[in-house]
């Protein structure tokens, strides 16, 4: 207990600083320097992803329709110009493929109403769109064998094409019976079965001809009894 009897407490200072350790901050009179990458650096990985994908999308429709619905997942990557890793990480499965080829033309129909509504007339633009739908149906039938197992992997896949489909018609419509351009007593649902019709209802190889023939014959349909 002596070797103890000399020992005072002594309080602990109040400005005790901390580093940990191989730190390269130094507090003082020098600032900080901090570097941070362009904002641009950041996102490029992303916009290289985006393009990617739809090259791939690209490269899928045009590989099901020159070779078939067997085309090999590494011919549509070859087509790309991307590896088949890029690929998988896109889309880990052949049904994976097949639905972003079908959304993507889903998102077509409905992307090209503003686009066609603001360089033609109503009339005219309904016209043209009527024509898209049927290039739409074009790639439907071409990857109908393998659509149904993308269908059973997302329930909602049908239901939310209806939807866009349904919309994009009946602005077109609303847009061209305002306009004039078309009789007052269209409805979009019925002009809309009529083009399913005109595109379903020959299993030709020239059917597509056909249903463009149709389309304008349902145009004109739609024009008669409108007043000058």
């Amino acid at each position: 207990m002596k070797r103890w009897s000399n020992w005072k407490w002594r309080a602990p200072p109040l400005n005790i600083r901390r580093h940990p350790p191989l730190c390269k901050c130094y507090f003082g009179s020098k600032p900080i320097n901090v570097k941070t990458q362009p904002i641009a650096q950041t996102r490029k990985p992303r916009a290289d992803g985006a393009r990617n994908r739809q090259l791939l999308i690209d490269a899928a429709k045009a590989g099901f329709s020159e070779v078939g619905m067997n085309v090999s997942l590494e011919e549509i990557a070859r087509r790309a110009d991307v590896g088949i890793g890029t690929l998988y990480r896109h889309f880990p499965s052949r049904e994976a493929v097949v639905e972003a080829v079908y959304r993507r033309e889903v998102e077509q129909l409905a992307e090209a109403v503003p686009q066609l509504l603001e360089t033609s007339p109503a009339g005219e633009a309904l016209h043209k769109w009527m024509h898209l739908f049927v290039d739409y149906i074009a790639t439907k039938r071409l990857i109908a064998p393998s659509l149904a197992a993308a269908a059973a992997r997302t329930p909602t896949l049908h239901a939310t094409s209806t939807e866009l489909i349904t919309r994009a018609i009946s602005t077109l419509v609303k847009r061209a019976v305002a306009s004039g351009d078309v009789r007052k007593d269209i409805d979009p649902s019925d002009l809309l079965r009529a083009l399913v019709g005109v595109s379903y209802g020959n299993p030709d190889a020239g059917w597509e001809a056909s249903a463009r023939r149709l389309v304008d014959i349902l145009m004109d349909g739609l024009r008669r009894n409108v007043k000058p």
